[in-house]
């Protein structure tokens, strides 16, 4: 079994130490013991820390991540989570790209104020309403 000491682990997990000891503090990666003072990692904690980074990319809280994992430490992802998350992202994805086409419609609006263009108090109106979704990702909505 190849082991890593913690500047290895975080020069190819491209983390800080720092973060590998939060990570250890917290249960999500456990370190096989010390040369001198320096945790001393099994190879295998770079594929853990490649999926905690995939969690944190997607959004998981670290709690959640944490519960990913099975107690032998092999991946056990609950598929409803996924799907949650997923969803999650999508309503996120209206949200910005509402707010970009609002923004890319401003920047070209031809009236003489952006308070008197129709479609961007018909943005404006949505925004304040928490309900701003794009026409398109809408349209697509109710082709599906």
């Amino acid at each position: 079994m190849q082991e890593l000491d913690i500047a290895e682990v975080a020069k190819r997990a491209g983390v800080p130490a720092s973060t590998l000891r939060y990570y250890e503090e917290r249960g999500l990666i456990a370190s096989i013991g010390r040369q001198g003072l320096r945790r001393v990692f099994a190879a295998g904690v770079l594929e853990r820390l490649a999926l905690i980074a995939l969690g944190r990319a997607a959004g998981f809280s670290l709690e959640e991540i944490a519960r990913m994992f099975a107690p032998g430490g092999q991946p056990q992802i609950d598929r409803h989570l996924l799907a949650t998350k997923a969803d999650e992202l999508d309503a996120t994805i209206r949200k910005l790209t509402a707010m970009r086409d609002g923004l890319r419609h401003a920047a070209v609006c031809p009236a003489p104020s952006h308070m008197e263009c129709p479609t961007f108090r018909r943005l404006l109106g949505l925004a304040a309403s928490g309900k701003a979704k794009s026409s398109n990702s809408t349209r697509s909505r109710k082709q599906s």
